[in-house]
C-alpha cells in the first residue's frame, strides 16, 4: 500500500499505468474469454497520488449480468500492483461499446473482421 503523502511524477504516474492495464489484460470476460482492455471495454485509468485508482469502463451490453464479476476481477487484479492502495469501478455507457475498440488480436480470436 501507498502512503497517502506519496507524489509522484507524470512519468512515474506513466510507468504505474502500464503496469495496471497489464494487470487489467489478466481480467478475462467471462462470456467472450477475451481480456477486457483487448476488448476495448476499459476507456480510462486514472491515478491519484496516494494510490487511488479509478477504471472507468464499459461493458459490451448494458444489462450485462456479469458486471458484479467483472469488477470484483478487475479489484483482484490491481491488487497485485504495489502502487494502488484501492480501486473504484466506475461503469460508463457513453461511447458505446462497438466491435471497432476491439484489438486486432480480439477481433481474430474471435473471427470478427
Amino acid at each position: 500500500m501507498t502512503d497517502k503523502e506519496t507524489v509522484w511524477t507524470e512519468d512515474e504516474i506513466n510507468a504505474i499505468k502500464e503496469h495496471i492495464v497489464a494487470a487489467l489484460e489478466q481480467v478475462i470476460d467471462p462470456e467472450l474469454g477475451i481480456d477486457i482492455v483487448n476488448l476495448g471495454l476499459v476507456y480510462e485509468v486514472e491515478l491519484y497520488n496516494g494510490g487511488q485508482c479509478v477504471i472507468k469502463m464499459t461493458l459490451t451490453t448494458m444489462g450485462c449480468p456479469l458486471a458484479d464479476v467483472i469488477t470484483e476481477h478487475i479489484i483482484q487484479a490491481l491488487k497485485e500492483v504495489p502502487e494502488v492502495s484501492e480501486t473504484k469501478v466506475e461503469l460508463v455507457w457513453y461511447p458505446a461499446w462497438t466491435t471497432d475498440r476491439m484489438s486486432r488480436y480480439a477481433r481474430i480470436a474471435l473471427g470478427i473482421r
